[in-house]
């Protein structure tokens, strides 16, 4: 027997989707515009044409539609959609809904540029996802130079008066790992956990400073690499729902590269540090009710479609 609250459901969706089609086809015939040049046309640039576009074509009836987004998707997951092979999908994925909307290029030029980017946007998203996954379940391999090596310039960029003893010291937990040897710490998150706190440390190498000095606050401090670690999971996870597409869509001017996912954790570290001293946490054992605090607010600002993060410079003294 199927539950009350599927076929309430499924009774929804049917409406919404013949009401939807009735309104396109008015809306088609006193316009002129298919719904794709209504968007383009009519919402402002970045998330609020970006998602329109979206949830155009991924509720499209067009045969050849649903074919285009299962192909675009295939590249993405791949993460084939790169250099000249991105102009090429990209002029291929235009020409479709041109021929697909009967849209005359020759007339309507400044909708297949903007198309044509949010394309680019919403499967460059896509692939994103692809990367940032294969980082995540990638392992912190010791033998490996290259993970050793930024390893030891995490450590350099935070610590930069401090020599390193060693591989396995006991320093480590001065920047806040747990124990003497931080691989066991990277399990969860894998070399996305490193390259992460890496970025952080050294593209904004002042207020990660300025972050690192609060972990050490006698009262209010934290451990600096466990809670970047845990903010890497709440970023991941950001990006694997969709709710981080308002801040990647209204951010990127081109391809949605690896560069602004660690920037958008960047954010969210910066401001997770302001938001728990300003919490006046007891102790550390008020960690997952003032992180899921935190993670609520981020996610009621990334519903507005117009939202965008960037770190403010501010120094407060503690």
């Amino acid at each position: 027997m199927i539950p009350e609250f599927i076929m309430n459901l499924s009774i929804w969706w049917f409406l919404y989707c013949y009401v939807r089609s009735i309104i396109k086809w008015f809306l088609r015939k006193t316009t002129g515009f298919c719904e794709l040049q209504r968007i383009c046309y009519g919402e402002v640039s970045g998330a609020p044409r970006v998602k329109g576009v979206e949830q155009s074509l991924y509720l499209s009836k067009s045969k050849q539609i649903r074919q285009l987004v299962d192909h675009l998707n295939d590249i993405a997951e791949n993460r084939r959609f790169t250099g000249a092979n991105e102009r090429e999908i990209l002029r291929g994925a235009v020409s479709t809904v041109l021929l697909v909307k009967r849209i005359n290029p020759k007339i309507h030029q400044q909708f297949v540029t903007a198309f044509g980017k949010c394309v680019e946007q919403i499967w460059g998203y896509k692939q994103l996802m692809a990367e940032v996954e294969m980082l995540r379940q990638t392992p912190f391999d010791c033998d490996d130079f290259e993970h050793e090596r930024k390893l030891y310039d995490l450590w350099e960029n935070l610590m930069p008066h401090e020599q390193l003893e060693g591989r396995i010291t006991k320093q480590w937990q001065d920047i806040g790992f747990q124990g003497d040897d931080p691989k066991t710490d990277f399990r969860g998150m894998g070399l996305l956990g490193l390259e992460n706190l890496l970025f952080f440390a050294t593209e904004y190498k002042a207020p990660a400073q300025h972050v690192l000095s609060h972990s050490m606050h006698p009262q209010y401090g934290y451990c600096f690499a466990i809670v970047g670690i845990n903010l890497t999971s709440m970023a991941w996870s950001m990006l694997r729902d969709g709710s981080a597409k308002t801040y990647f869509y209204n951010t990127s001017r081109s391809l949605p590269a690896i560069r602004l996912f660690h920037s958008f954790y960047s954010y969210l570290f910066y401001e997770f540090d302001k938001f728990w001293v300003d919490s006046k946490p007891t102790d550390i054992m008020e960690f997952s009710a003032v992180r899921d605090k935190f993670e609520k607010n981020v996610r009621v600002s990334l519903q507005n479609p117009r939202t965008e993060f960037k770190i403010a410079l501010t120094v407060e003294i503690v």
